[in-house]
């Protein structure tokens, strides 16, 4: 093999290597934003949520408690931008239909406006408490744990179907957002987006957790004395 070839193979490998290192890492730091709403806080359930996902080995690296202001809560909801609201409203237009109504809103984006400010009124209506977590599929975790939106249809053991009670068709009567207790990100390029709302960049604080080492260490170095 000529001297050239063999060093353009041997810098191709270390190059691959360690893409595959740097993207191992980033596995282990997926982030995703958590807030316990108004009716969480009022409930007094901080501890007992933040003990849900504090007990699956996701890392706390920012936590604040704050009020936040309609427009806050407006910026919030529309980092899905245009097509969230038409998103939303198409599915409210179909839950309509399903119970035999015709939706009260002329266009699916009205409903979506409809159904942002309703969820903006409720976010901004008392103190939350907001927090990012991190760990290798930290969006897919928390969201398995937080339940579906609706908590009387959310699975025993989450959090929503464990401790509270709404349902869409109490919410509808009373013409106001479904009180969940907790907004969970959706995606990881939905918690990119979702995260400088509410924290700067200095606020998430970098530490070592000592469980990391048994998750997240190849051979579990320094068990053993």
């Amino acid at each position: 093999m000529p001297f050239l070839f063999f060093c353009v193979m041997l810098a191709s490998s270390k190059i691959i290597g360690l893409r595959e290192i740097s993207m191992t890492a980033h596995l282990k730091k997926e982030h995703t934003l958590v807030i316990i709403k108004p009716d969480g806080v009022q409930r007094t359930l901080i501890g007992e949520i933040i003990g849900r996902y504090e007990r699956t080995g996701l890392k706390l690296i920012a936590l604040k408690m704050t009020i936040p202001t309609s427009d806050m809560a407006r910026t919030h909801y529309m980092v899905g931008g245009e097509e969230w609201l038409e998103n939303i409203g198409r599915k409210a237009a179909v839950a309509y239909e399903k119970k035999g109504k015709k939706s009260p809103f002329a266009t699916f984006r009205e409903n979506g406006v409809a159904i942002l400010e309703a969820n903006a009124k409720y976010l901004s209506s008392g103190p939350v408490v907001a927090m990012i977590w991190e760990g290798h599929q930290a969006v897919g975790i928390v969201r398995k744990l937080t339940g579906g939106t609706e908590p009387l249809s959310s699975d025993v053991g989450t959090i929503r179907g464990d401790l509270t009670v709404d349902s869409y068709q109490l919410a509808d009567s009373d013409q106001r957002s479904i009180r969940n207790l907790i907004h969970a990100s959706g995606t990881p390029e939905e918690a990119e987006k979702e995260i400088p709302i509410w924290f700067e960049e200095k606020e998430l604080l970098k530490y070592r957790l000592i469980a990391e080492q048994i998750l997240y260490d190849v051979n579990l170095d320094g068990i053993l004395e």
